[in-house]
């Protein structure tokens, strides 16, 4: 079975969950017997490691000159993630771009290409972004025509419209992969452009996979999709490379306490804050980390401040590769304190790096993990609480680091793998 996956990222070129995720994912299919991966990414960059692929197609890379684009209602995906107009800005003579036109269902409409007809793509998620996905799923059309496959497997909101395009262009079952919704991003003020596209990509697809029962209720109530028409599917994590399974110094006695990922609203990082500040009350001897970037950082270097607990409290900006797990081994305590976190695979690194972890109810994750400290992320005092006692109770510590380990080296891609090989054989008609 051969399958043509649509993602927006691939390692080493990410920032967060959503191609590490990726990545662990195609890794475990190549364990799956005949099951090849095809997989499309906006851009390529040619250092990406596809060696468990069929192949990798950097969208970026495609000529739509003088290609047909083979569509039923495409009209229409097209028209709502347009940006205020179908045509775009005048573009200087003396630039490289140039204007090609494309005919959608009879109608003339401008889209952006240069000289070899080739779209100009980021593949990151700057003020483009709506454009980029529109011109992924024109690409998405031509590829689906030009290659053999038999099911289509998009990951997440921006990869849905060429999800759609593929499907239109040949007929071939598509699955979508929820790996967050807007829901969780935004904390309920959804963006109706985003929702859209999401429930546009829902409805579309034969099956849709998640990656927690929480986000698979958010599918099926927010967005109204039939319940048998969405499988919970866990992700899982690589085993570490030895290199990065090597102990770091922290070059100082005192406890560290360690928040990694992005710096949002989602990731709950005020109430990290305010626990740091409870738990620095009752003892001296800790340092908490905020290691990662985003839209709230200078707002909680702010409130850290106006606790002034500075003295005790860091920031790193974002880390990766070796880096993260290099944090992760100094740190004496994981806190990952998510308001809506659809799993989340950074606890499993940390537990992995035989740190123990302290999750909220609120994540994924915790509907896996026994060996795991969890709180709600509103309940500062008992995250505060959580966060003394692992520190200040070693035998605590070791129980959970201990067979923390255990139970998350038992969580492998290969297993999510071939749950999702079941779902392909149901909706490919042999």
């Amino acid at each position: 079975m051969k399958v043509l996956m649509f993602g927006w990222e691939f390692p080493p070129h990410i920032s967060g969950g959503l191609g590490t995720a990726c990545y662990g994912l195609t890794r475990g299919m190549a364990s799956v017997p005949d099951l090849d991966v095809l997989f499309v990414v906006p851009k390529a960059f040619g250092d990406e490691d596809h060696s468990k692929l069929d192949g990798l197609i950097g969208a970026n890379n495609i000529s739509v000159l003088n290609k047909k684009i083979r569509v039923n209602k495409m009209t229409e995906k097209l028209d709502y993630i347009e940006v205020d107009s179908k045509l775009v800005p005048y573009v200087d003579p003396e630039e490289y771009w140039r204007l090609s036109s494309l005919t959608v269902d009879g109608i003339s409409r401008l889209v952006q290409t240069d000289s070899e007809g080739k779209f100009h793509f980021t593949g990151t998620y700057g003020t483009s972004l709506l454009r980029e996905i529109r011109d992924y799923a024109i690409v998405a059309n031509i590829i689906a025509q030009e290659n053999t496959f038999d099911v289509i497997h998009a990951h997440d909101w921006l990869t849905y419209p060429a999800g759609i395009a593929a499907k239109e262009a040949t007929g071939k079952p598509l699955v979508i992969h929820v790996h967050a919704t807007d829901f969780d991003r935004s904390g309920g003020s959804v963006n109706p452009v985003v929702f859209d596209i999401e429930k546009r990509g829902m409805e579309a697809a034969d099956k849709i996979i998640t990656v927690s029962n929480l986000t698979r209720n958010i599918v099926i109530e927010k967005y109204g999709i039939p319940a048998e028409k969405v499988i919970t599917v866990y992700n899982a994590v690589d085993p570490l490379k030895r290199e990065m399974n090597e102990y770091s110094k922290k070059g100082l006695d005192d406890k560290i306490v360690t928040f990694l990922g992005r710096i949002t609203m989602q990731k709950g990082p005020e109430y990290f804050i305010e626990a740091a500040h409870k738990v620095l009350q009752r003892m001296s001897n800790v340092h908490f980390v905020m290691a990662g970037s985003g839209d709230m950082m200078e707002k909680m270097i702010r409130r850290a401040a106006s606790l002034k607990i500075m003295d005790k409290f860091h920031f790193t900006g974002f880390l990766r590769g070796q880096d993260v797990f290099s944090m992760l081994r100094m740190s004496d305590l994981y806190v990952m304190p998510s308001v809506s976190e659809p799993f989340g695979i950074s606890p499993l690194e940390a537990m992995q790096s035989n740190v123990p972890v302290l999750i909220s109810y609120q994540s994924g994750v915790s509907e896996i993990l026994t060996y795991a400290l969890k709180t709600d992320f509103w309940d500062v005092d008992a995250m505060a609480d959580a966060i003394y006692g692992v520190l200040n109770y070693p035998s605590l510590a070791k129980t959970f680091a201990k067979y923390g380990k255990e139970e998350v080296d038992s969580l492998k891609w290969e297993n999510s793998a071939h749950k999702i090989k079941t779902i392909y054989d149901s909706v490919v008609k042999h």
